[in-house]
């Protein structure tokens, strides 16, 4: 029977390949959004060779001293998940949960010598995404419910702000199960008011139903991050072709924008427009990647009334000419996959400069070939003792690698002599390598600028946890 398992996470930063989970809240619901046994939430113990973002303890409140005294390690946690969790035709849903969390858990997986993909899809399993739904909930369907504006008076769908103003009780922001239990009534605050486009999202969500939806509708409506707040993160868009890279899905062109401007200009050029600048001149290239595994929240044209074309701001006589203009384009299309490539190459020479590969990192590198990922289940299920034994029998090297991190930070106390020097250097290496750019570096620095207050907005529990941070960074020092 499927079932709807909520889930957020609390962690020590943004980037799911550096940071760690440090608290996991979960409950799970029936499709009808009504609860479905006890929650779960769990604290994770930090290990000594990370350092949180300050401001991300900030926010959260827990300290990595909270972790170690009450927590559980990443092996405990996710056998825990994978034996109450993970069954079978579960969805897994959250607030932000496919950019943010979902990445958290596929690194988690990767460290701990689980398949990484699996528990997505396996065994009827999928995914979903609240935060698009209410997306374009807002841009398409939104009596019902009040929708929030930031202080400086801009369009926000902030979970925070969306319980504030509809008068959801969400105590503890911020802690993991306080935001899942936020995120359900969200979720039924959508269902009670727009109950066809919720169950519509909800069934568009795999990415056969995508792919389908796309080879149906020439031109649609797109709700996505990526779009302005001006018009609800909402345009019409259109397939120029698939996407070069594995796994990418599609490329989409707004509509909005006239085709003109772009359409003659060299791959040099349209991947200087395609690049994220924070405070750019021009716009920015009005094509982005539609990944169909990622729920895409996506709608016919034929849904848009009178009302919400309206709102936000969309000339359907100027779409048509924009699209007609983008079909005539013969050039177009190449010049943008020249452009890709263009961009590849420079992620690869940034990432060569700026960041020293580590296993830890490398997920994305390959898929584990099938031999290797049999001998998964026998690291899990081998007694810390014997898993050095394990290491000969992996083809991959990156499993090979993985293997003493592995034990380290889930068995720390059956490390021989030899072992525990490797796990020094180790930690010495991932703290301290890259001078003003190492970790320690980077983490005193922003510790000291959010301690010395100059504006004055501290509060006596911030100054606890800023002297937390510094005497557990001060414990975990490798030795020189």
């Amino acid at each position: 029977m499927q079932s709807l398992y909520f889930y957020d996470l609390e962690t020590t930063g943004v980037n799911p390949r550096n940071s760690r989970i440090m608290q996991f809240g979960g409950q799970r619901t029936d499709l009808e959004l009504n609860p479905i046994g006890e929650p779960i939430n769990v604290l994770i113990k930090l290990t000594d060779d990370i350092l949180p973002e300050p401001d991300a303890i900030l926010v959260t409140g827990i300290t990595p001293q909270k972790t170690i005294a009450e927590g559980i390690t990443e092996a405990e946690f996710v056998k825990l998940f994978d034996g109450e969790i993970n069954l079978p035709e579960t969805i897994f849903v959250g607030f932000n949960s496919i950019r943010f969390d979902d990445e958290f858990m596929r690194f988690l997986f990767w460290r701990n010598f689980y398949d990484p993909y699996e528990w997505q899809w396996k065994d009827g399993r999928s995914r979903w995404d609240i935060l698009d739904v209410s997306r374009m909930t807002r841009a398409l369907r939104p009596d019902g419910i009040q929708w929030p504006f930031t202080p400086e008076g801009k369009p926000t769908n902030s979970l925070q702000f969306l319980t504030s103003v509809n008068k959801l009780d969400h105590k503890g922001a911020h802690d993991a199960l306080a935001d899942v239990k936020a995120t359900i009534s969200m979720a039924k605050l959508i269902k009670a008011n727009q109950p066809k486009l919720f169950d519509y999202l909800l069934n568009l969500r795999g990415k056969k139903a995508v792919a389908k939806f796309l080879d149906e509708n020439e031109i649609f409506l797109y709700s996505s991050g990526k779009y302005s707040g001006e018009f609800e993160k909402t345009s019409v868009a259109t397939v120029l072709g698939d996407h070069p890279d594995n796994g990418k899905g599609k490329l989409v062109y707004d509509l909005r924008h006239d085709p003109k401007q772009y359409i003659d200009l060299p791959p040099e050029k349209l991947a200087d427009l395609w690049k994220w600048k924070k405070n750019r001149e021009e716009p920015q290239l009005p094509v982005k990647a539609l990944q169909l595994n990622r729920c895409p929240a996506l709608a016919p044209l034929s849904v848009l009334d009178e009302p919400s074309q309206t709102r936000l701001k969309i000339d359907l006589k100027q779409i048509q000419t924009n699209l007609k203009t983008l079909r005539s384009a013969s050039n177009f299309n190449k010049n943008l996959l020249k452009a890709i490539e263009i961009l590849n190459k420079d992620r690869v020479q940034s990432a060569l400069i700026n960041d020293a590969a580590e296993v830890d990192r490398q997920l994305y590198d390959r898929f584990v070939d099938g031999g290797d990922k049999n001998l998964l289940p026998d690291v899990r299920q081998s007694s810390p003792d014997n898993l050095g034994d394990l290491a000969t029998k992996f083809r991959d090297e990156r499993l090979k690698n993985l293997l003493p991190l592995y034990k380290a930070r889930n068995y720390p106390k059956s490390l021989s002599t030899d072992e525990m020097l490797a796990w020094e250097e180790f930690r010495k290496q991932a703290l301290g390598s890259g001078g003003e750019q190492s970790r320690l570096a980077k983490f005193g620095q922003r510790l000291g600028e959010l301690t010395d207050d100059k504006l004055g907005v501290l509060t006596d529990e911030k100054r606890y946890l800023l002297e937390e941070l510094r005497l557990y960074a001060e414990s975990i020092l490798p030795e020189a």
